[in-house]
């Protein structure tokens, strides 16, 4: 299968569980900012550390897309995803700009990056249901079967 035989799969496959990481340990600091009012320098690095990495799996997520359906991006096969994975990369970016400025608030700024997760959280899940239709397809029949079961 074409979208195994690239060495970006693994690329990816490398990336997002470390994206998520990232995100859980930001996820964490942020939350603990707003909770307490300490910390902001640590939760403010942990979502700039996240947008690097999520730049790094849009980047590397685009060439696989190119290699396996011939696209950078909004092929067909991906389309809803890369269209939800943009709304990230824009909430990220904005979160990027505001800091940078100081556009907005701390506490303004810490609600923006949950904005950006929580529709990372929805773009994550949507790559992972297509992960999963795509093996169970793959299966043979009698597999398919006891994962229905």
């Amino acid at each position: 299968m074409r979208r195994d035989a690239t060495p970006w799969t693994l690329v990816q496959g490398i990336l997002a569980p470390a994206q998520f990481a990232v995100f859980a340990v930001s996820l964490y600091l942020v939350i603990g900012y707003l909770v307490t009012g300490e910390g902001l320098a640590w939760a403010n690095a942990s979502v700039v550390i996240k947008t690097l990495f999520l730049y790094a799996i849009m980047v590397t997520g685009s060439i696989w897309e190119k290699v396996v359906f011939g696209k950078y991006l909004f092929a067909p096969a991906f389309f809803w995803e890369d269209v939800v994975s943009m709304l990230v990369i824009a909430l990220h970016t904005a979160y990027l700009v505001a800091l940078a400025t100081d556009a907005l608030a701390p506490a303004q700024l810490m609600y923006l990056a949950l904005a950006a997760y929580a529709v990372y959280v929805v773009n994550a899940a949507q790559f992972l249901i297509k992960m999963r239709a795509a093996r169970l397809q793959h299966q043979p029949s009698g597999a398919l079967m006891e994962a229905a079961e």
